[in-house]
């Protein structure tokens, strides 16, 4: 009953309803990501936790592989502290804006005169505005209680077809604010990794959409029983509906409806690998995210023939154990975890002996493309066609 009422979300990307306590002591961080859901793969690995049967033992786990294109910061908004919580004070956008951010303003980008920002850009450049945004930046850093940046999302980097990026308020914490207002303003219009916002073993959160079923009858969507086989009028139904009095069907009575489409939050997800991205270093291409120090091979997280209805992670991503919500290519809201994590189980320390890139598609043999060539040897639709001669000119 905790979820009720199942109803359709009102919003496609998670939003997150409460942020992590803030520490002035430590640095100032962001406190969320954008990510999105690439597939699944399974990995194996040595258990290092004491007092565990499994301890010392290996053991193949699933994975879910999230692509995390660094996001840009193109924001900041200052909240200040009512009688009835936070109420935001001032917002001042950066300078520049590309195309993919602007788009989120317009309900139809094509037929639009693509003018959002173009005023507001002149306070960057003369002197009346600068001034402007010097009070505006010194009013924040005196009277707001919480600053939170606005980033975009990058879909070029992405194997979408979608071009209108996701655009979100992510909450700044450590340090004063005085600290925070100098952070986002020295961090406007330049992207932020993944790796500067969570770490390798860490507990975090993910905040997202379930995958949508549609209209569906009370045994798919409540799992009620099934009534016998020779029931008149269906058998895929509920019996009762409640008694004669009171004279309304109750709000705990299964009943059809939406299933699926719904916002949730799920908690602690360890993050096994924040894999860099394919870049070039010494004029090589490197590619060699899903290597490890057992197995050498050099391969990609991306399995043979791609993601199934994703394709291929070429940015930075991130690898977490188990499964999380929502369909391939659901944007996901990942937040760093409101508790203080004390278990042996949060504080392990992962190392993968092995991860799997073969066929997702289908039953998988081989790793890489390489190792087919090395056991297929060479095949007909691989052999080079002989290019025809021409025919002489007749004189």
């Amino acid at each position: 009953m905790g979820f009720l009422p199942h109803k359709r979300s009102k919003k496609h990307r998670g939003r997150v309803r409460t942020w992590p306590k803030d520490d002035p002591s430590q640095p100032v961080h962001l406190t969320a990501f954008m990510g999105y859901k690439a597939g699944m793969t399974h990995t194996l690995r040595e258990v290092h936790r004491t007092a565990l049967k499994q301890a010392k033992r290996e053991e193949v786990e699933p994975v879910t592989i999230i692509e995390t294109p660094p996001v840009v910061v193109v924001g900041l908004v200052g909240y200040i502290d009512t009688l009835r919580g936070l109420r935001s004070f001032k917002t001042i956008f950066a300078e520049h804006l590309s195309d993919e951010c602007k788009r989120r303003f317009y309900k139809s980008w094509y037929k639009s005169k693509k003018k959002a920002f173009t005023k507001y850009s002149k306070k960057w450049q003369d002197e009346n505005g600068k001034k402007q945004l010097d009070k505006d930046f010194a009013q924040l850093k005196k009277y707001c209680s919480a600053i939170r940046v606005i980033v975009h999302s990058q879909m070029r980097l992405l194997p979408i077809k979608q071009k209108k990026a996701h655009i979100m308020e992510i909450q700044l914490n450590g340090g004063s604010i005085s600290d925070k207002v100098d952070w986002a303003k020295e961090h406007l219009e330049k992207p932020v990794p993944i790796s500067a916002v969570f770490y390798q073993n860490e507990m975090i959160d993910i905040i997202g959409v379930t995958k949508g079923h549609g209209f569906k009858g009370v045994t798919s969507r409540w799992h009620t029983k099934k009534l016998p086989r020779k029931t008149h009028k269906g058998l895929r139904k509920v019996a009762c509906i409640g008694a004669w009095h009171p004279a309304r069907v109750g709000y705990t009575i299964a009943r059809a409806g939406q299933k699926g489409y719904h916002h949730r939050t799920e908690l602690n997800k360890k993050i096994y690998r924040i894999g860099k991205g394919v870049h070039i270093q010494d004029g090589k291409v490197i590619h060699n995210n899903a290597s490890t120090n057992y197995d050498t091979t050099q391969k990609a997280i991306t399995p043979m023939g791609g993601f199934p209805r994703y394709g291929d992670v070429n940015n930075d991503f991130v690898m977490l154990k188990g499964c999380v919500v929502g369909p391939k290519k659901r944007v996901l809201t990942l937040r760093k975890s409101l508790l203080v994590h004390t278990s042996r189980k949060s504080k392990e320390t992962i190392e993968l002996k092995f991860i799997d890139t073969t066929s997702k598609f289908g039953h998988g043999r081989f790793q890489t493309a390489h190792e087919k060539r090395a056991f297929m040897g060479p095949l007909k639709k691989d052999r080079l066609k002989p290019v025809p001669e021409p025919l002489p000119e007749e004189a």
